[in-house]
């Protein structure tokens, strides 16, 4: 018999149109959040009421482990569905598991609602399916249904992603569930002695929490935590019943029956007492708590010895099945205190997750091996600390982390076989340039080939050129990348890894060059890559392409090759690039003029390693400057500083140039000499032809002017004066600001004018202001007035970016997590808020969340 849902007759009914949409062969995302003990697992379960009648319901779960298991709430269907994905998931593989969950959901006619449980706990093959699904649901009879909570997820959470996707998908639903009225909460005290108002008062209507309350019964002690109502419970069980609730209380999932048989000797029978008592959910094939509240109150209150001892007897009948979970065997050796079974099974774990594309797991597993100080020969140790700097590396963690592990496992590797030396110090020199150590960058990269030339293994040699080849076309050289990318590629042709990484590198050289081919010799890297299932390689191809199609003013290119890339990074779970991608999309936005994407595809990428943040930092505050926003050049500063230590001229030059942009906005163009004249200078050298045009453009701006050069650049022929000209390519390219800012260099009153409006247009006012200035130095009398300051338009007074910081104080944001969102420091944030609350008259800033909600300023203004 199924419990009373109350208040919640809304959620089914959209539930339900959702499930009679998907048998219609038009599917949806369904997002249910809400804090712990809110009723999430019960709407799920109450689906089964709305479901027509050819539609079914597959629940998955999350688990609380210290590392998720991998693929956890999909191996839970195993028995569900059919033999192609049950084989796929036993098996692991990331594109066998994808395709079959393609194939079972795509059954016409016959809809299924996928709920996944606790997403907040997934891993990252979990996060990585679902990913593809959220993709796809609209053309799936599915309703894909995630229950998460929303409290608990941090900035840096890896939900967010998939959460972020989602929300830009055609169809998708969010259920945010509230907490029960008074009237729920009176209807459930109704058959109780239990006053109503008291329970009220005390659980603040939290579903979970009324539940416990009520089977509590006393009326003069309410429990006052959801820990004390289940302790309660527990207390009234005999000595032999709690030990075996206990012992079930440790594992973190429902406890299947194998492993209940296991646990209890006397079978199902003796868990009557504790079902009876309202704890426990028994079926004939497994047996879970009642809520995960309840589990963990329990696991909360176990003296530590009997903990221990719990765990240890899961672990035993967890490693006398064979074919289990490694993963779940490594949690319970965690708890249990077994340094033997985590160093057995914590490197297959991470082998098992990396493998699936669970690269956070996999390193949080090595992490976890390595915490306990093994003592192993050092080739395996290096072995260890290699594959944890690997995965850091994939997953973009922090520089210091992967950089200390890649140097630890070099250490390791000093008397090791020379291949394996190679090898270590050919990763050490890539993660080195990472971390923006171009110096460690060099000298581990010409130690790696001079140990390899005497390995006599010609593939780890030639991956040690191609590293080598790539750090010269990454810092200009072309033309000391080519010759060493070539022998790479003679050399790596067997390997498809290595061969697209010498292809790439060797076209980032030709680009450099402007040679005709790069073109071609970049889409083959991607082609070898893609085919050769290496997915690191293409990964690098889709960032590359991408960066040179907009090098090429050819954005719709640009777009399809960003497009594709990021949703290759997010398959790949390559974090890194999709990082880089994301910085991609935001210098897209930025060439486009759809300003308002810039900051949501470089938020991301701002929290990415040292070039990765360069970049998004650029893109952030130029499109800052030229929108009027104070706040670019706190992040330009930023970039220039971050450019300075990565000491190549593709950071140091487009940091000159933005600085300079912001410098002319600002009316003193040649505040920026210093940093324009260092810029050129490496330019001269290792610049790429649109970097050198725009350098030139800007140190004639700054009254130094060098001239277009004879370069094919549209920055070029404004550097020579050929403004006309360069606006036609700008506005052919799509490039609107840029076309707009090369006719307000006309001399003439109409092509200023025409600047203007295009200017208007975009929210572009510094700019629209200096060429207003310009039209009323000609004498023209009729200039138009555009739009009105976003501070005339609010009755406090307040700038936009205030405004904005008091709705993010209205979410009872901190000045941190404000400074997170906007990508500004926290200092700019306290400004924002002092001057906010001095604008609006308030002593708190709850004073000013208040006075901003009676003057309408929570509302965005249409």
């Amino acid at each position: 018999m199924r419990r009373t849902i109350l208040e919640r007759e809304d959620e089914l009914a959209v539930l339900g149109a959702a499930a009679r949409d998907a048998a219609d062969g038009t599917g949806s995302v369904v997002l249910i959040s809400g804090e712990a003990g809110i009723g999430k697992s019960s709407l799920v379960e109450a689906i089964r009421g709305v479901l027509p009648a050819e539609g079914r319901l597959l629940v998955g779960y999350c688990d609380d482990l210290d590392t998720p298991r991998v693929l956890g709430p999909l191996r839970d269907l195993v028995g569900s569905v059919g033999t192609v994905l049950t084989q796929a998931l036993e098996s692991g593989d990331r594109g066998e598991v994808l395709e079959a969950l393609r194939e079972e959901l795509g059954w016409a006619k016959h809809p299924t609602v996928l709920a996944v449980e606790d997403v907040h706990w997934a891993d990252d093959a979990t996060l990585d399916a679902l990913r593809y699904l959220v993709r796809r649901a609209a053309r799936l009879p599915l309703v894909l249904v995630l229950t998460y909570r929303d409290d608990e997820l941090g900035t840096g959470h890896p939900l967010r992603q998939l959460l972020g996707l989602a929300s830009r998908v055609e169809r998708v639903r969010r259920l945010r569930l509230a907490r029960l009225t008074m009237a729920a909460v009176q209807r459930l005290s109704a058959a109780t002695d239990v006053d109503a108002a008291e329970v009220y008062a005390v659980t603040s209507g939290n579903p979970y929490f009324v539940a416990e309350v009520l089977a509590a019964g006393d009326v003069t002690a309410v429990p006052l935590t959801i820990a004390d109502a289940v302790q309660a419970r527990a207390a009234r069980l005999d000595p032999a019943d709690l030990q075996i609730v206990e012992r079930l209380a440790v594992v973190p999932s429902a406890v299947q029956r194998w492993l209940m048989e296991a646990l209890v000797p006397a079978g199902p029978a003796a868990l009557a007492t504790a079902e009876q008592r309202g704890l426990l959910t028994v079926t004939p094939s497994r047996v879970s708590f009642r809520h995960e509240l309840a589990r963990r109150a329990i696991v909360d209150s176990m003296p530590a010895a009997r903990r221990v001892a719990a765990n240890r007897s899961v672990l035993a009948a967890l490693l006398a099945r064979p074919g289990i979970e490694v993963s779940r065997v490594v949690h319970h050796a965690v708890q249990a205190g077994d340094l033997d079974v985590i160093l057995q099974y914590g490197p297959v774990a991470a082998r098992e997750a990396s493998a699936a594309g669970a690269h956070r797991e996999a390193a949080a597993h090595l992490r976890l091996v390595l915490d306990h100080h093994p003592v192993l020969p050092p080739n395996e140790e290096a072995d260890l600390w290699e594959s944890l700097a690997v995965e850091n590396y994939t997953i973009d963690a922090p520089v210091g982390e992967t950089l200390a592990a890649q140097r630890r496992a070099a250490e390791l590797r000093i008397d090791d076989d020379p291949r394996a030396r190679g090898d270590s110090l050919r990763w050490l020199s890539r993660i080195c340039w990472w971390a923006g150590e171009r110096d460690g960058a060099e000298s581990a990269a010409d130690e790696a080939i001079a140990v390899l030339e005497e390995a006599g293994d010609d593939d780890l040699l030639a991956m040690a050129l191609s590293n080598k080849a790539q750090l010269h076309a990454l810092a200009g050289q072309a033309d000391q990348a080519i010759p060493v990318a070539e022998r790479a590629i003679t050399l790596g042709k067997g390997s498809p890894g290595t061969l697209s990484h010498a292809l790439n590198n060797k076209a980032v050289a030709l680009y450099a060059r402007g040679e005709p081919d790069a073109h071609a010799v970049m889409k083959e890297s991607l082609r070898v890559a893609l085919e050769g299932n290496e997915p690191e390689q293409a990964c690098r191809a889709y960032v590359n392409l991408s960066w040179n199609y907009l090098a090429q003013l050819r954005l719709d290119d640009a777009r399809r090759s960003i497009s594709e890339g990021i949703e290759f990074a997010e398959r790949s779970d390559f974090v890194m690039f999709g990082r880089y991608l994301q910085s991609a999309l935001g210098s897209l936005c930025l060439a486009s003029a759809d300003w308002d994407g810039v900051e949501p595809a470089a938020k991301h990428a701002i929290d990415g390693s040292p070039p990765v943040r360069c970049n998004a930092l650029m893109t952030v505050g130029r499109m800052r400057v030229r929108r009027g926003d104070p706040d670019g050049m706190e992040a330009l500063r930023e970039a220039w500083r971050l450019a300075g230590r990565l000491r190549e001229c593709q950071w140091v030059a487009p940091a000159a140039s933005a600085l300079a942009e912001a410098a002319a906005l600002g009316g003193d163009p040649a505040a920026a000499l210093a940093e324009l004249t260092e810029g050129y200078a490496l330019a001269r050298k290792f610049g790429t032809i649109p970097v050198r045009a725009e350098l030139a453009y800007w140190l004639g701006r700054a009254g130094h002017p060098v001239g277009g050069e004879g370069l094919r650049h549209p920055y070029a022929l404004q550097a020579d004066g050929r403004w006309q000209e360069a606006a036609e390519v700008w506005g052919a390219a799509g490039f609107r600001y840029e076309h707009a800012a090369a006719l307000a260099e006309s001399p003439e009153p109409d092509g200023q004018l025409a600047a203007l409006a295009l200017l208007d247009a975009l929210g572009a006012e510094p700019l629209a202001r200096q060429v207003r200035a310009r039209l009323k130095s000609l004498g023209v009398t009729r200039i138009p007035r555009g739009p009105a300051p976003a501070t005339r338009v609010n009755p406090g007074g307040l700038t936009e970016r205030q405004v904005e910081v008091v709705r993010l104080l209205a979410q009872g944001m901190t000045n941190a997590e404000i400074a997170d969102r906007l990508v500004v420091s926290v200092r700019t944030v306290e400004s924002h808020v002092a001057a906010a609350m001095e604008k609006l008259g308030a002593r708190t800033r709850r004073q000013a969340v208040a006075q901003a909600a009676d003057l309408g300023l929570l509302t965005p203004i249409s």
